[in-house]
């Protein structure tokens, strides 16, 4: 019998895996967080397993949920646990604030506590036991006493953990920059690999498994991107040894299992992070975090130089050894450094790499500094300062951010760091010419010069997302379906509105007409500093989607997108048509002639 009990927008349901074993799931069908990763608001899920006592075997719980869904959780788990004085094992995957706050809870709730976590894991666990957040200046909120640390059981390598009914758990330590604590868990005879974070999809489902590949490949391509993209050299470590596993099921921290395609997902991680391992150019980017706010900037930064082709090495560096964080900044094209502020000052992780950097760092390259705060932002201030007076150039002003940043300001921050990396673009380009005696060969190539012969009408692709926007000027667009009526625009990965054009997007495509398409390139083609409203000023029409209209185009399509295809640098969006009109029957279509394939 499913158990199902209820919390404000979330609930915790049962899903029974094999005799003994049982899934936790708890439904988040609401966008709760405004971190990139849940940027296509398709909700998520919270997936722990439940291996019940047995055989003189505790029971044991893996990959407990944070304390979002503490009210939803811990009855459903009272009721598979037949007495709270028995003993209960907690694999814990990864540690941050909100999970040692669930982790707290289960120690009040159960005597026999005792959690299972890499060496990492334990380290951050007792720091966090006992931390509160700061009451706001001059003020003092008296709060309940913390219960004792539990027992831990540290992992500092593969190792096995006997459970009932003849059945055995491998543990591995898996640390990466994001998740130093990480720890995956891996059931040999049913094959079940709890993967935590790692081949996470985010959006809300109460099905074990999925369908098929097709029905979450976006939600779990948009996942890697946010956040293993920046990992992309560890995440492909652990791919490795994953494949020697005899694995039958990957069930993962977030979204529905995987049973029938879990071989194609683990190429797709690998296939997906070529890009980042091939690509020319890197940047460091140096962060430590204590409550998640400044991982998640550093995440939004991540994402967008990772747009432009870019690799991103990302480095913890409460766990980063000395020796790597030399050997990363020295080959860094660039450096990017974030830090909390604690206490007024910066953790002394961050001051020690600060330090590095400032020992190590080659003043010919940029650096960019960031920071999340609650009452105060002294580390920012400390890292600004300590850099200017070294010598280093900024390739950005320096990113304040209270609390943790909402929906505008983290795409904001990825278009910060996307203008960052077209900047160390450019600035290579420059040194490719010089040294090339300004010839680009590819400019000369007959097969691209014929390219550029394929001609495109001129449009603006407008979108509005609840209080996101956004606009691009589109000259490869095609119309691609008759039933339904289609469309497909190729839009280049590191454009700004690529975030607002997944599936079940909507947007309308602005056909300009010739001879009144000047004032509307010239608004669209300027530089736009990250974060500003591309429609300041103009004064707009809206179709019956609600999607941005130019009074002053030759016609407009409404679409919703369906279906995305990585094509190279561009993603390929087909979108079917709703609506749309004429708005100057007797007008040409402005077209884009071009002398080259090689560019716009």
């Amino acid at each position: 019998m499913s158990v199902t009990t209820t919390a404000p927008t979330r609930r915790t349901i049962q899903l029974p895996i094999d005799d003994g074993v049982v899934g936790l799931r708890g439904l988040s069908p609401q966008r709760n967080r405004f971190e990139l990763e849940y940027a296509l608001e398709r909700g998520s899920t919270a997936n722990s397993v439940l291996f019940e006592a047995g055989d003189g075997a505790p029971a044991v719980l893996v990959h407990p949920p944070g304390v979002a869904y503490s009210a939803a959780f811990l009855p459903v788990l009272a009721d598979a646990l037949p007495s709270s004085a028995a003993p209960l094992l907690v694999v814990v995957g990864h540690v941050n604030p909100n999970r040692v706050a669930l982790l707290r809870d289960l120690a009040e709730a159960y005597s026999g506590l005792e959690l299972i976590v890499s060496n990492p894991g334990a380290k951050l666990i007792e720091e966090l036991w006992s931390q509160r957040k700061p009451a706001p200046p001059g003020e003092t909120c008296e709060q309940p006493p913390l219960p004792d640390l539990p027992p831990l059981r540290i992992i500092r390598q593969e190792q096995t953990l006997p459970l009932s009914q003849q059945r055995s758990l491998m543990l591995l330590p898996a640390p990466t920059p994001r998740w130093p604590g990480g720890l995956l868990a891996f059931e040999e005879s049913l094959g079940l690999l709890m993967s935590d974070k790692f081949f996470s999809a985010h959006l809300c489902t109460d099905s074990w498994a999925e369908s098929n590949r097709s029905s979450t490949e976006e939600e779990r391509r948009h996942f890697y991107d946010c956040l293993m993209a920046p990992m992309a050299r560890q995440v492909d470590a652990l791919v490795e040894r994953l494949e020697e596993l005899d694995i039958r099921t990957i069930a993962p921290g977030h979204g529905p299992a995987i049973e029938a395609s879990w071989r194609s997902l683990l190429n797709d991680y690998r296939r997906w992070g070529e890009g980042q391992q091939n690509a020319t150019l890197t940047v460091a980017l140096l962060f430590a975090s204590a409550y998640g706010n400044t991982a998640a900037i550093a995440d939004a930064l991540a994402r967008g130089v990772s747009r432009t082709g870019i690799r991103v090495s990302s480095l913890n560096c409460e766990f980063t050894p000395a020796d790597e964080l030399v050997s990363t900044i020295k080959q860094a094209d660039a450096v990017l450094i974030g830090s909390p502020t604690l206490g007024g000052h910066a953790p002394t992780p961050i001051v020690s790499a600060l330090g590095t950097l400032l020992a190590e760092g080659d003043r010919n390259k940029p650096v960019g500094v960031f920071g999340s705060f609650g009452w105060s932002g002294e580390a920012v201030d400390l890292l600004e300062t300590k850099l200017r007076d070294g010598g280093f150039s900024f390739g950005f002003d320096p990113i304040r951010v209270k609390f943790s940043p909402d929906a505008a300001r983290v795409k904001e921050l990825e278009e910060t760091g996307t203008r960052f990396a077209r900047q160390l673009l450019q600035s290579q380009k420059r040194a490719q010419r010089r040294s090339a005696g300004g010839l680009s060969e590819s400019r000369s190539d007959p097969a691209v010069l014929a390219l550029g012969r394929v001609i495109g009408s001129l449009c603006v692709l407008t979108t509005r997302k609840a209080d996101l926007s956004g606009a691009m000027v589109a000259s490869w667009v095609s119309q691609a379906s008759f039933s339904p009526p289609g469309i497909t625009v190729a839009v280049a990965k590191d454009r700004a509105v690529e975030a607002l054009l997944h599936k079940g997007d909507r947007f309308a495509l602005n056909v300009l007409a010739e001879g009144r398409e000047t004032a509307a390139m010239k608004q669209f083609l300027q530089p736009f500093e990250p974060g500003a409203d591309r429609f300041a000023g103009l004064e707009l029409d809206a179709s019956p989607a609600d999607q941005p209209l130019l009074p002053d185009a030759l016609a407009w399509l409404d679409g919703k997108v369906s279906q995305r295809m990585e094509c190279g640098d561009h993603w390929l969006i087909y979108a079917e048509v709703d609506h749309g009109g004429v708005l100057d029957a007797e007008g040409s279509t402005a077209v884009h002639q071009r002398r080259s394939g090689a560019n716009y």
